[in-house]
């Protein structure tokens, strides 16, 4: 039976309420997790200075140990989500934050370049699955219409990680430098990975694998999750073979393979690189001068990446929010390339590099989970995540070879924001195709942003 206008106000009136308490209640816990998680990403950045002083290490083995991270997290994707839907969230996750913690804290015992790349490997090992699997959780939780959003809140710690681990980072390495017999960067290491060991402790403890194992939930508010996600998943019971068949023969993912691609490329040279590109304009800057002026585009990244997202959410509108964002991505690193002595300017580039290529993520996922067929939407983000890992792997080596065969770093970084470029042209030609066939989705409102479609 059909429900009044008064009835369906209060019904999503109670989902509503519902879902601000869930999102109060898993979001948290999650976001720390992807916090330290990235910390222990970027943090090889801040080190590689040091690192090749004390080891030797040149920017190419830099290079290859940055990227080959992103080679073990692509191979052991998959498995580890079977595990994940097989014991759930909250071990696989738990274990993944332990072993990480671990692995990033043991970088300290580094000394040649084999063991480097090693560590780094098994960083990557460790940490897949995380990102896929804390997708694939939030699909117990949260209906497809309330997705989008929760995902690129969830994303918002890719800019933070930086913003707190630069002067964090630079803070250890200029005090701690010969306490105990260690060196600056062996401290770096061992106190970043901590707090990922204590997430796995916080994982194990409060989060909880479903949403009717979750006592903090009332039976009424269990059958409103249950209700929404069912009606969610009722036109996508395909299983996976047949889905991802599907999915490789939809021409509308290409296209978001080489952005997401693009868009990786882009945030793995800031993540890598921008320690090293500020030493070479500011050779007498400290570690902690540095790394406070790394928080400064890392920081406006942040501000850039909730702004955007929010007025492209407010306005329906993604094919431009998206596409001046991988845009001006592109155009800061071009300009990180192109300058070379001036600090200032290598901030102002580095700074609009960070803002265009952090606000990218939401705008895209936003517009790809639209992009989509609803029943692929899910296959569909697990693999542009996979394949856009291998942009993860590609960028630093490149720039890294480049670096130690030309002795600078303008080759790398314009090859990078090529791609971004090419991104940028790339996402506005997908999302301008469907709009000319009459369907609302370059400007007007997608699916999470229906009345009340909010987290």
């Amino acid at each position: 039976m059909d429900m009044t206008a008064p009835e369906q106000t209060q019904q999503r009136s109670a989902e509503d309420a519902t879902y601000r308490k869930i999102t109060a209640r898993l979001l948290p816990i999650l976001l720390l997790c992807y916090l330290t998680a990235y910390l222990d990403r970027i943090n090889i950045g801040f080190a590689q200075t040091a690192m090749s002083e004390d080891l030797g290490f040149s920017a190419a083995v830099y290079g290859f140990g940055s990227g080959i991270l992103f080679i073990g997290y692509l191979l052991f994707e998959v498995p580890s989500n079977y595990v994940l839907e097989r014991i759930g969230a909250r071990k696989t996750l738990a274990r993944i934050a332990l072993l990480w913690g671990m692995i990033s804290s043991c970088m300290m015992f580094v000394q040649t370049p084999m063991q480097f790349y090693v560590m780094r490997f098994l960083l990557g090992v460790a940490e897949a699955g995380f990102f896929p699997g804390v997708i694939l959780y939030l699909t117990y939780w949260y209906p497809a219409g309330r997705h989008a959003r929760i995902v690129a809140l969830f994303m918002t710690p890719i800019a933070f990680a930086g913003f707190i681990g630069g002067p964090l980072s630079g803070w250890i390495m200029q005090n701690m430098a010969g306490l105990n017999g260690w060196k600056s960067w062996q401290w770096m290491f061992l106190i970043e990975g901590l707090p990922s060991i204590v997430m796995a402790v916080v994982v194990m403890l409060f989060l909880v694998d479903r949403p009717d194992d979750a006592k903090w939930l009332t039976a009424g508010e269990k059958r409103i999750v249950r209700r929404a996600v069912e009606t969610g998943r009722a036109g996508s019971r395909s299983g996976f073979n047949e889905t991802l068949a599907a999915l490789l023969k939809d021409a509308k993912l290409y296209p978001l393979l080489f952005v997401y691609f693009a868009l990786v490329c882009g945030v793995v040279t800031t993540a890598s690189w921008i320690p090293a590109l500020l030493k070479t304009v500011f050779p007498a800057g400290t570690p902690q001068q540095l790394g406070l002026l790394t928080a400064i585009p890392y920081a406006l990244g942040g501000i850039g990446m909730v702004w955007i997202g929010r007025r492209s959410d407010r306005t329906g509108e993604r094919r431009w929010h998206c596409t001046l964002s991988v845009l001006a991505g592109g155009a800061g690193i071009a300009g990180l390339g192109w300058n070379t002595d001036s600090l200032a300017l290598a901030v102002a580039a580095m700074s609009v590099a960070s803002v265009g290529i952090f606000a990218g993520f939401p705008t895209f996922w936003a517009a790809a989970t639209h992009h989509l067929d609803e029943a692929k939407a899910a296959s569909g983000i697990a693999l542009i995540s996979s394949v856009g890992l291998i942009g993860g792997f590609i960028s630093p080596i490149v720039i890294g070879t480049l670096r130690t065969t030309t002795g600078s770093f303008s080759g790398g970084l314009y090859a990078v924001a090529a791609v971004l470029l090419a991104g940028g042209a790339t996402i506005f030609a997908t999302l301008a195709a469907p709009r000319a066939r009459g369907a609302i989705l370059a400007d007007g409102p997608g699916r999470s942003l229906e009345p009340g479609n909010h987290p």
